[in-house]
């Protein structure tokens, strides 16, 4: 049998160790539980870290594809150069100076086409606003019962509407073409091919026109020579100078194409025995609907010389003009030489 005091003291030692070991566990618990709370912050560190790492790397892709852009655009952008070192700060400042710049000058490029646009609408309203009224004009004597019993005037009426229907189509048509080729929306083919039936096409193509005048085309005799052009191009290009010179040329008259070889170029030169042009006209009867000073009665759109010269400088040719006021005048088509001889 135990004695009493020896009872109490082993009462007391098991209550001391049941208290160490639950201060022991407790102990364990709380570490337990903050190494959970710091590895949870870890994580979360790691993962904002992370996430703005990406957003880095985002922003540099968009960047890079904004650069791309602006390279592959043929529009020409001013470079802002930065004297500091290169961080990822400073290029994002430098890449957006390039956007913005780029911003600007499609904006300025966009109001240039915008002005482009309202001046061709208003050549075009312009042109088109006398055959239109000239149709409208023969449709409503076409109407009057009075000349309903004549198939004379009423032949005569239609065949007038109808001319002017045909000269707003050409103009229309020619007008599309200028334009796609000003815009370098047609791209066409140029190779090495022989001049001489280049020519053929394009006299055949007037040579109504210059029958209905009594005019006569000459083409002086020479070697077929290898040039670069496109020859359906070409030949209506020197097709708008045929007609441009029987046009302004009066009736009996003549007309003369020569071929001159020259060490880069060779110039095809169309002459006639017209009105003429004065000098400080020359560069005014390339542009668009231009009509030269006294020809304003006379049919004409003002197209014709203007196309010619977009055709010239696609095949990378161009096209001069050497006259005075009463002794006709010479027109100079410059086409590159190729190798080749017939």
């Amino acid at each position: 049998m135990i004695g009493t005091a020896a009872r109490r003291e082993l009462v007391s030692w098991v209550a001391a160790g049941q208290t160490g070991m639950n201060r022991a566990a407790t102990e364990w618990i709380l570490i337990w539980i903050l190494a959970v709370c710091l590895g949870i912050c870890f994580l979360l560190l790691l993962s904002v870290t992370a996430y703005f790492l990406l957003q880095w790397r985002k922003m540099d892709r968009i960047l890079d594809s904004f650069q791309a852009g602006d390279s592959c655009d043929g529009d020409q952008t001013t470079s802002v150069s930065l004297d500091i070192q290169e961080t990822r700060e400073s290029r994002v400042v430098s890449q957006l100076q390039r956007i913005l710049t780029n911003t600007r000058f499609r904006e300025e490029k966009a109001v240039r086409e915008k002005d482009q646009i309202m001046e061709l609408l208003s050549d075009l309203s312009h042109q088109l606003k006398t055959p239109l009224a000239n149709i409208v004009m023969d449709t409503e004597l076409l109407l009057d019962p009075m000349v309903y019993g004549d198939e004379e005037r009423r032949r005569e009426f239609l065949e007038h509407a109808r001319s002017q229907a045909g000269k707003m189509q050409w103009l229309l048509a020619s007008l599309l073409k200028a334009s796609r080729l000003e815009n370098g929306m047609i791209h066409f083919a140029v190779e090495s091919a022989w001049i001489k039936e280049t020519i053929a096409r394009a006299v055949e193509a007037v040579y109504s026109q210059a029958a209905a005048k009594n005019i006569m085309l000459v083409v002086e005799t020479f070697q077929d020579l290898c040039l670069i052009h496109n020859s359906k191009w070409t030949a209506e290009a020197l097709a708008n100078i045929l007609e441009n010179a029987i046009k302004y040329s009066p009736e009996n008259s003549s007309v003369c194409v020569t071929v001159t070889c020259l060490d880069l170029y060779t110039k095809i030169s169309i002459l006639d025995e017209g009105i003429g042009i004065s000098e400080k006209e020359y560069n005014l009867v390339f542009k668009r609907f231009y009509r030269g000073k006294g020809v304003e009665q006379q049919e004409g759109s003002g197209l014709g010389l203007y196309l010619a010269q977009l055709i010239a400088q696609q095949e990378k040719g161009y096209i001069t003009v050497a006259s005075k006021a009463g002794e006709g005048s010479c027109f100079s088509l410059f086409l590159l030489n190729a190798n080749g001889e017939k």
